[in-house]
């Protein structure tokens, strides 16, 4: 994590990939919701029954409420650097956006360089 903060401080964000930026992490939010979506219908529609369901559709929902803060919360510049690396990380970044944002941006949020 201190790696990451310390290439947040080095990086300046171009007014093109902050507005890209938020495009993507847009389409990430609604990605991430249908994946969960997907998730919850199948514990749904399992053969369990109705209480292992609940409970486990309740852990399931609490869980990706956690995922979901720690990715998108709080949207601003000093964050942008760290929540596109976890984006990325989490496969939710629509790779035709990712090829607007500027060589130094994309390079910065590369995930494999955080050891993501």
């Amino acid at each position: 994590m201190p790696q990451m903060l310390n290439v947040e401080a080095n990086i300046k964000m171009k007014e093109s990939d902050w507005k890209t930026f938020k495009k993507i992490k847009e389409q990430a939010i609604e990605q991430f919701c249908k994946n969960a979506l997907e998730e919850y219908n199948e514990v749904i529609n399992s053969k369990e029954s109705a209480n292992n369901r609940y409970l486990l559709l309740y852990k399931l929902v609490q869980n990706r409420d956690k995922q979901m803060e720690l990715l998108f919360d709080h949207q601003s510049r000093a964050k942008a650097v760290m929540q596109l690396i976890a984006i990325r990380g989490e496969g939710l970044a629509n790779e035709t956006l990712l090829k607007q944002l500027t060589e130094e941006f994309l390079h910065a949020t590369d995930p494999k360089a955080h050891k993501w």
